[in-house]
């Protein structure tokens, strides 16, 4: 059985020194325009050094693709500096840094845009509270999105990081092209799972390509992914399942199931007899290395992560304690902070933006 301690080698030749990632997470500690803070470093940099490896919150790879305010933004030449030296304090003691790439589509809003109308595959708003009825991109638009995720890749390779991760899952812009809910087109872009599966196929390819012609060594691509919608229509586990089989068959260096649980049940009932990262990894068939994630608190959990996955993301478990990797590879979990107060926020390096974070999605680990 894989144990926590493990190396791992990817196929592009990186080699993590334990199974244990910190996955992507919403900060908003970046300037107006996306530029890197001193802030930001230093919360990254705190988390360094035990973990195998820190994937970066979501990073724009075009100004209409951000999605809140305080995000990363990887879109133009100048925010290189600033991400050099981000990767640069995440890689600590062998901690690997990756740059997660994206774009919000439909998931952001004039606000946050400036006045500019959010674009998506189709003209078609998310069903959420005050969400906009966004514009569908033109042909030359979407080739145009393809080849800004390429040249935020090269960014990437040039700021230093040992990789990149495309954003497919949380209902954004790579998702909303694979989901019969966002995506009602009639042209190559839409209409049939193959055809909705094609601006996944053209932005893979591309962003293989690029790391491939580069003279780069070492640099991952990873693709994560949401295994499920709940709107009629949406994405169901016979899609991902799909979706899993193609991407498998890729030249990726891993797969990112995003979930809150690692022991989800899916709502088909065709995929219900045990947890979705079970299936999704059997779908794999040892084809890619899999990262499983959701609510990991200790080894127990790594270690039933690891019974259906080849890496384990730990999340909130990280905010609320930097050296939670350590205290784990080294038998001290009781030592493990589980909590948090207002009072810890210099401490745990954990800006406003994270902290309304954390007391939305864990309100049972923060102290009043």
């Amino acid at each position: 059985m894989t144990k926590i301690t493990d190396e791992l080698t990817f196929r592009r030749g990186l080699t993590l020194k334990n199974r244990f990632i910190m996955p992507p997470m919403t900060t908003k500690m970046s300037f107006y325009d996306g530029t890197v803070t001193n802030d930001e470093v230093s919360y990254y940099g705190s988390r360094a050094g035990e973990v195998g490896a820190i994937i970066t919150g979501a990073a724009n790879v075009q100004d209409d693709g951000k999605g809140w305010d305080g995000e990363l933004s990887v879109s133009d030449d100048q925010f290189i500096p600033g991400l050099a030296k981000l990767a640069a304090n995440i890689k600590k003691n062998g901690t690997k840094a990756i740059l997660q790439i994206f774009h919000a589509g439909r998931m952001t809003n004039s606000g946050v845009l400036h006045g500019v109308q959010p674009v998506s595959a189709s003209a078609v708003s998310a069903q959420r509270k005050d969400s906009q009825v966004p514009r569908a991109m033109e042909e030359n638009e979407i080739k145009e999105l393809i080849e800004n995720f390429k040249k935020a890749t090269q960014r990437a390779i040039d700021a230093g990081f040992d990789g990149v991760e495309l954003h497919g899952a949380n209902t954004y812009i790579i998702q909303q092209f694979f989901s019969p809910n966002s995506n009602r087109r009639d042209d190559k872009w839409g209409g049939s799972l193959e055809k909705r599966y094609q601006f996944i196929d053209e932005l893979v390819d591309g962003v293989i390509s690029v790391v491939d012609k580069s003279d780069v060594k070492n640099f991952i691509v990873g693709y994560r992914f949401s295994p499920e919608e709940y709107e009629t229509p949406g994405i169901r586990m016979s899609d991902t399942m799909w979706l899993v089989d193609k991407l498998s068959d890729k030249p990726l260096d891993y797969l990112h199931l995003s979930e809150n649980d690692y022991n989800r049940i899916s709502v088909s009932d065709d995929y219900n007899d045990k947890p979705i990262l079970a299936y999704i990894h059997d779908q794999i068939n040892g084809r890619v290395p899999l990262i499983g994630v959701g609510d990991v608190r200790g080894k127990k959990q790594a270690d039933e992560v690891l019974e259906n996955a080849e890496l384990v993301g730990v999340g909130k478990q990280m905010l609320l304690d930097p050296h939670f990797v350590g205290k784990v590879l080294t038998n001290q979990e009781d030592l493990i902070n589980r909590k948090l107060s207002k009072m810890d926020q210099d401490t745990y390096q954990i800006s406003n933006g994270t902290w309304g974070f954390l007391t939305g999605m864990m309100p049972d680990r923060i102290v009043k």
